[in-house]
């Protein structure tokens, strides 16, 4: 199995080595480390577990590139190995979020806390070689990141993936309706399957509990309202077998947003306070008329 992983101080082989050996349980001798620098020639290709460490600059500072043999076990999850190494090491380690999550990492503090952290690259090619990794936001406080804001973090929210189940069908009956359409109906088609999409994961969001964030912001949940706006605009414009396609897969969403929400009329009108564009009650669909209990931002 493999680790990447960041650690927010500068660290030596040996310190690297020992730690390693205490969280496998192996003896350190059957623990390679080296960093780019070294002759690979010299290290130890048979140990039972090989790490690669790379000096870095700025609020991380050393990279470890871990291989273990499957013949050590257990092995623990990418998260475990972070939590178990930050309390060894005594300082915070960096693990890698979900795929879609690329620059917001996890991050095991030395005192059991894991949070979420936004990790800017400074690129490869600097000019300024004081440049370095920066870590600018926390969504909890941690002592060895004291320069990072303590924040939420939207992009956990606005990049995640969720199944839409009913929107795929639909898109794959869509597909089965056969060639021949236009460039325009074409369109409209993809229009309707993205917003479809969009509402679907909207409501499995919710179902979720509003993982992985936990919370969700206001202003992405008006957006998801918006979207059903206008999927309701394009049921009136597809025709025959299309919009009763639509019409049937909005419905099935409709009823799993109709049981995640209590109905409470023009409850959105606050949201103008924060400068969202929300409609008056008197143009208003009834979708705006139920909302989340609690509010999840």
């Amino acid at each position: 199995m493999t680790y990447n992983l960041l650690v927010t101080e500068p660290l030596s082989n040996r310190v690297v080595a020992e730690a390693l050996a205490e969280c496998f349980g192996v003896p350190v001798s059957d623990v390679d480390v080296a960093d780019e620098k070294t002759d690979q020639n010299t290290r130890h290709w048979d140990a039972m577990v090989l790490c690669g460490t790379e000096t870095l600059r700025g609020d991380v500072r050393t990279s470890l590139d871990i291989y273990v043999r499957d013949s050590v076990q257990p092995q623990p999850s990418e998260p475990e190995l972070a939590a178990a190494l930050a309390r060894v090491l005594g300082h915070s380690v960096l693990y890698p979020a979900e795929e879609f999550l690329q620059g917001v990492p996890s991050v095991a503090a030395a005192d059991g806390t894991v949070t979420r952290a936004r990790l800017l690259d400074p690129g490869e090619d600097l000019d300024d070689e004081t440049a370095g990794y920066k870590v600018d936001a926390v969504e909890a406080p941690i002592a060895d990141l004291p320069n990072a804001q303590v924040t939420r973090l939207p992009e956990i929210v606005r990049e995640q993936r969720k199944p839409t189940p009913i929107s795929d069908r639909f898109d794959t009956s869509l597909d089965a309706l056969g060639t021949g359409r236009t460039d325009d109906i074409c369109a409209q088609y993809r229009t309707a399957a993205d917003r479809l999409g969009a509402w679907e994961q909207l409501v499995q969001t919710m179902a979720d509990g509003w993982d992985p964030a936990g919370w969700y912001p206001a202003d992405l949940y008006v957006q998801s309202l918006t979207t059903r706006d206008d999927l309701e605009a394009l049921q009136q414009q597809l025709t025959d077998q299309p919009a009763e396609l639509l019409e049937a897969a909005v419905d099935l969403v409709d009823r799993e947003f109709i049981k995640l929400t209590v109905p409470d009329p023009a409850w959105y009108l606050d949201l103008r306070t924060q400068g969202l564009d929300v409609p008056d009650p008197h143009d208003a669909a009834w979708w705006w008329d139920r909302r989340p209990d609690p509010l999840p931002w």
